[in-house]
């Protein structure tokens, strides 16, 4: 199978990187409720690791209060254990199958965790860009060896790569600097 090269596909590829890191940091609790909030969360339910939103519906009813509606009563202690052991720092309170937590505010200790862990994200999302460009450039070499590209075509090629990495990374950046001014925002 020969090899080709594709920018389009790259291109994709590299957002591709960029929409995990937007998942990633609407994951992160800023000072106001959010549904995306507890998606990350996994409940031992049925012998297995589910996902929360497979076991319960979430809501955000105020602004600081999420509603978590658990489907099955035998699981609502499972799944109150699963938001407490999250690491979130949240503390449900049960009121039937309903769970009801409030968001604390953000100390500034806890916001700085926060901001280091958008940190650590966008620079998983930089490296994966940075593989996305490796393979690109590993593709051209290899066409240009094969003598099935010019010199001068592959350099333009991997000119092409280059600038497409360096936007997807400024955008990867501007996410952080969006994501940082929020949890920093008092």
């Amino acid at each position: 199978m020969s090899q080709t090269f594709d920018l389009p596909e790259l291109k994709r590829r590299m957002q591709g990187a960029m929409a995990t890191l937007k998942h990633e940091l609407g994951g992160l609790r800023t000072g106001r409720a959010s549904a995306g909030l507890l998606e990350p969360i996994h409940v031992e339910a049925y012998g297995q690791s589910t996902p929360l939103n497979q076991v319960a519906t979430i809501s955000v009813p105020e602004p600081r209060l999420l509603s978590v509606q658990v489907w099955d009563k035998g699981l609502v202690s499972a799944v109150d254990k699963a938001i407490r052991d999250s690491n979130l720092g949240l503390m449900p309170t049960i009121e039937g199958q309903v769970l009801r937590i409030r968001t604390p505010e953000l100390n500034e200790q806890r916001r700085k965790e926060l901001v280091k862990v958008a940190h650590k994200y966008a620079e998983e999302a930089r490296v994966s860009v940075r593989h996305v460009r490796r393979d690109g450039i590993d593709i051209l070499k290899k066409l240009q060896k094969d003598h099935a590209l010019p010199e001068d075509d592959a350099k333009r090629h991997e000119t092409e790569v280059q600038k497409a990495t360096d936007e997807a990374v400024r955008d990867i950046d501007a996410a952080l600097a969006q994501k940082e001014k929020e949890i920093l925002q008092v």
